[in-house]
């Protein structure tokens, strides 16, 4: 008779399951905000500085390597710079993802949807 309670007290515990998941979400997104990652191109001649949401925030090139004749040479130390910059936000991203997955009890390699 008093069967369907202990189903409704599984339900209760998955749905607080679910909000607690949901906020623990929620924070990680705010902290990969403020993570920062520096990606490098040319022996660290041009550096971009991105979020680990992957949002690019800086650009440091180093003024030597200003010079007319090597505009694409240039404009391809800036492009590999932020595609390292964007890699490593990537990275980082999963790491703490994998990070909040473990201290959730999730086994290796499932994650929480992002």
């Amino acid at each position: 008779m008093l069967k369907g309670l202990g189903g409704m007290a599984d339900m209760a515990k998955m749905m607080k399951a679910a909000q607690d998941i949901q906020g623990k979400m929620a924070q990680l997104q705010d902290d990969l905000k403020a993570i920062t990652v520096i990606g490098e191109s040319g022996a660290g001649l041009v550096k971009a500085t991105a979020t680990a949401k992957g949002e690019l925030t800086g650009l440091e090139i180093d003024p030597s390597i200003f010079n007319a004749d090597d505009k694409e040479v240039v404009e391809d130390l800036i492009l590999a710079a932020i595609k390292d910059a964007q890699a490593k936000a990537e990275a980082r991203s999963r790491e703490e993802m994998a990070r909040l997955a473990e201290a959730m009890g999730l086994p290796p390699g499932m994650m929480p949807p992002m």
